[in-house]
């Protein structure tokens, strides 16, 4: 190629860039002023005047057109939209079709016959409004609308990155959303709890925070440690604008934002509002607490008498003493009593194990006193030393061996196959006679457990004494006959095993908060190229400016920056969630970029009615359940699904919405309906969830797809204990997101894999069998009853003469089970319409 057809060739590569980025700004109809020849006008001022940074302004409705009833101002404002087009709305759907539409889009559950004759035979004239408010009053309306938001804030139950180790005490955020919906919260106040949670009696809130990634496996390279911590304060800093503002702030993070007005100054400014929240778990304060404290303090008193008498008829740790003196180790809790001694120094060595490396989870030390005290704890002074510890672990180290609490998550574990030693030095000696060990107190693992081991005391480092061996207990899996001590051995276990269940601090990963970290604006977004120090602040061009001193607490950023997201005068967060409200609804927001309401994104379809429910929204306290009240019992949401060529050829995107959206069930009500409809959904609220994995042990977490499922598998999907960047075998295909970013929108694909799954996957199997069981037990034995009731099961609606036929005759030839299949894969039971 010569030097001039090159540059021809860079010239008409340049020319296409423009020419394609010229064209997507005109499609997505980015409101950019031009100047007279046609220039992007990018001052600040055309900025500042983007239709979504003005203040809101309540429209009055238009009036009606053409004589069309309008049921509330939402429809005025469409009718008045479509009128423009030389468009009409279509008619209203039947009352079949609107209970199954309001039943899913409220609940995310199919109707039952019996709530379907109901609604069809209520002849009151408000029969849909009633249904309306009965819906809203559920608690399962908090359910399906949590699943919406937890989409958008990115929330999930694992880490992501390398390891994805599971998080167990993330679930308390998803039961706080849950309620909070169904409380019909404020919203300006669920945006406050969430962000400052700990200072307004809502801890669980505080998930919000640390919903996103995280990554446990730090570096010792300075760089790298600091490039992981600007990663975690820039997914707070990205999620919260997006999720409240709908604003890209993180496009800031290297340079002024090329679009909107946000400087990099503006970007560090609210990055140091987080510059105190830490990954991590916290105790969580619950109304139980008080309760908790007399069943302790109950239990203590019990204890201490067991002990007393455990200690009279216990036979003391004999090193060298005959096999079978004394019971066999245990995964959970092993006593080692002997003589009283004097010692600062303590060492358990492990000589073999069941498998693996030696695995221990707390080490306790106990003096000899009238009251015991365990004086191992590291909080008292002890420190831990050992012969070398497993790597790169993040849950088994060596602090935890006497850190005080319990469990395979905080335990120690040898870097030695089978043996290794591990050692405790007291602040001063003490005269000690008992010491408490286990493999997991919480009895979930059993392997890596010491079968041959030797505890030594010393005064001084060196001068080791044997206390206890293994060589006097019996055999592992040896019964201890009946006996006094067995009963007094096992009531100690139940008592022990009550204590710590109300003694152990309820924890949430919901974030740790330490004093804010200095914030300076990063050159490039380098963590190496620091430059000013920015002090913690609102952005500049948006709602009423503030700044707060470099040395303001982290609750206190936190909860300002709350505040001004939710101040009625912030143009943007009202916008953003009756949009949000809207787009689930109705299948499209009012603005079809529901995280970017910047320049870049799309303009508003009907920005009047946009700003109209903004207002109502704020008007009436912030309340969501206000709006979902409007926009379902409008006109515009009851029309039917049906299409029409003239409405198709003006707006074939039914962006107008001249029909109803007839749209595909998502993959959480699409699995709740086919438990709903076999019989076997678990309508159980709360707590913590199911995995659809099977469990291992790994340091790096490792997903593999459960092939059989029972009862804890059939709770509602929005309490699947969802990891990150791991999708459910069969109904991850159906579009989920997997929790590695947020997710405003979900897209809507149409696979094979999709229709394998629900056709041969291990679970729509099962479910198949049991639906086939559900319609033999309700229907009887004949296959035309049998149809009749597997149609209202799955349609809500009698078979026709000709579906009927085609059951029977398929019900009689293969089996029932066949036939239920055939109704999952439906696309009637797919879709609603």
């Amino acid at each position: 190629m010569t030097l001039a057809s090159l540059r021809l060739a860079l010239l008409l590569f340049v020319g296409s860039i423009g020419l394609f980025v010229l064209h997507s700004g005109v499609v997505a109809g980015q409101d950019k002023k031009t100047d007279a020849r046609g220039a992007v006008d990018d001052t600040e001022d055309a900025k500042k005047s983007h239709w979504s940074f003005r203040p809101l302004i309540r429209t009055e409705p238009p009036e009606a057109v053409n004589g069309v009833k309008a049921r509330n101002a939402i429809d005025r404002f469409i009718l008045a939209r479509l009128e423009k087009d030389k468009l009409h709305a279509s008619p209203e759907a039947d009352r079949r079709i609107l209970l199954r539409r309001l039943k899913f889009d409220l609940l995310g559950l199919p109707s039952t016959p019996q709530e379907i004759e109901a609604f069809l035979s209520d002849a009151r004239p408000d029969a849909y409004e009633k249904l309306v408010e009965s819906l809203l009053a559920s608690p399962h309306y908090g359910e399906r609308w949590a699943r919406h938001w937890l989409d958008v804030v990115r929330f999930a139950e694992s880490d992501g990155f390398e390891t994805n180790l599971h998080r167990p005490n993330a679930w308390p955020y998803r039961d706080y959303v849950i309620g909070a919906f169904n409380s019909d919260k404020p919203y300006d106040r669920f945006i406050l709890e969430q962000l400052a949670g700990d200072k307004l009696g809502a801890d669980e809130a505080t998930g919000f925070l640390v919903g996103g990634p995280y990554d446990r496996v730090k570096s010792p390279e300075i760089g790298l440690t600091l490039q992981q911590r600007t990663d975690e304060l820039h997914d707070m800093v990205s999620t919260t604008s997006s999720v409240f503002l709908g604003l890209t702030i993180g496009c800031a993070r290297c340079h002024d934002h090329k679009f909107d007005p946000v400087s990099q100054v503006d970007y560090y400014a609210i990055s140091a509002m987080f510059a105190g929240v830490q990954h991590g778990e916290r105790p969580v304060n619950d109304a139980h607490a008080a309760d908790r404290r007399t069943k302790a303090a109950k239990l203590k008193t019990e204890l201490a008498a067991l002990d007393r008498a455990i200690a009279k008829a216990e036979p003391l740790a004999e090193p060298g003493g005959p096999a079978g003196r004394r019971a066999p180790v245990s995964t959970t809790e092993n006593t080692e009593r002997f003589t009283p001694v004097r010692a600062k120094f303590v060492r358990f060595t492990i000589l073999a194990t069941n498998n693996l490396e030696p695995c221990l989870d707390e080490l306790e030390i106990f003096t000899a006193e009238a009251e015991p005290r365990n004086v191992a704890l590291a909080s008292l002074g002890t420190k831990a030393s050992s012969s070398g510890d497993y790597p790169g672990a993040v849950i088994h180290k060596l602090e935890h061996i006497n850190d005080g609490r319990y469990g395979n998550g905080r335990s120690w574990i040898s870097n030695e196959m089978g043996k290794g030693w591990v050692q405790l030095e007291l602040p001063q000696p003490q005269e000690i006679d008992r010491i408490i060990w286990g493999r997991d107190r919480e009895g979930k693992f059993a392997d890596r457990l010491a079968l041959k081991y030797r505890i030594e005391v010393a005064l001084e480092s060196g001068m080791w004494r044997v206390v206890a061996t293994s060589e006097d207990r019996a055999l592992p899996g040896t019964k201890l006959p009946d006996s006094p001590l067995s009963r007094l051995l096992n009531r100690r276990a139940e008592l022990a095993r009550d204590l710590r269940e109300v003694t152990q601090p309820a924890v949430a990963y919901i974030g740790k908060f330490t004093p804010p970290e200095p914030t300076h604006r990063l050159h490039r977004g380098d963590p190496m190229a620091k430059r000013e120090k920015v002090k913690p602040a609102s952005l500049a061009s948006f709602g009423r400016r503030f700044e707060l001193p470099e040395a303001a607490a982290d609750q206190e950023r936190r909860l300002a920056l709350g505040k001004w997201i939710a101040d009625p005068k912030n143009p943007l967060t009202a916008r953003v969630i009756v949009n949000r409200l809207w787009q689930h609804h109705l299948g499209a927001g009012i603005v079809d970029t529901p995280s970017d309401f910047g320049l870049n994104g799309s303009q508003p379809t009907h920005p009047e009615l946009l700003d109209w429910l903004a207002m109502e929204l704020i008007d009436n306290g912030w309340r969501l359940k206000h709006i979902h009240r409007l926009i379902v019992t409008s006109a515009t949401y009851r029309q039917a699904a049906t299409g029409n060529a003239k409405a198709e050829a003006v707006d074939a995107g039914n962006r107008l919405w001249w029909r109803y959206p007839a749209r595909r069930l998502e993959a959480e009500p699409l699995r709740d309906a086919i438990l709903f409809v076999s019989g076997k959904l678990d309508l159980r609220m709360g707590g913590p969830g199911f995995d659809l994995f099977e469990p291992n042990a790994n340091y790096v977490k490792v997903y593999t797809p459960k092939k059989a499922f029972g009862p804890q598998e059939w709770r509602r999907m929005i309490y699947q204990s969802k990891p990150r960047m791991q999708l459910d075998d069969t109904f991850g295909a159906f579009d989920c997101p997997d929790g590695g970013q947020i997710t405003p929108k979900r897209n809507r694909s149409t696979t094979p894999l999709q229709a394998l799954n629900l056709l041969n996957s291990p679970f729509m199997l099962q479910q198949a069998e049991f639906f086939a069981e559900r319609l033999k037990k309700e229907a009887g034995s004949e296959p035309k009853d049998q149809a009749r009731l597997g149609f209202l099961l799955a349609f809500g609606r009698e078979p026709t003469l000709q579906e009927r036929a085609a059951a029977v005759a398929l019900i009689r030839e293969h089996g029932a089970v066949i036939f239920c299949r055939a109704l999952f894969n439906a696309s009637e039971f797919l879709y609603v319409s």
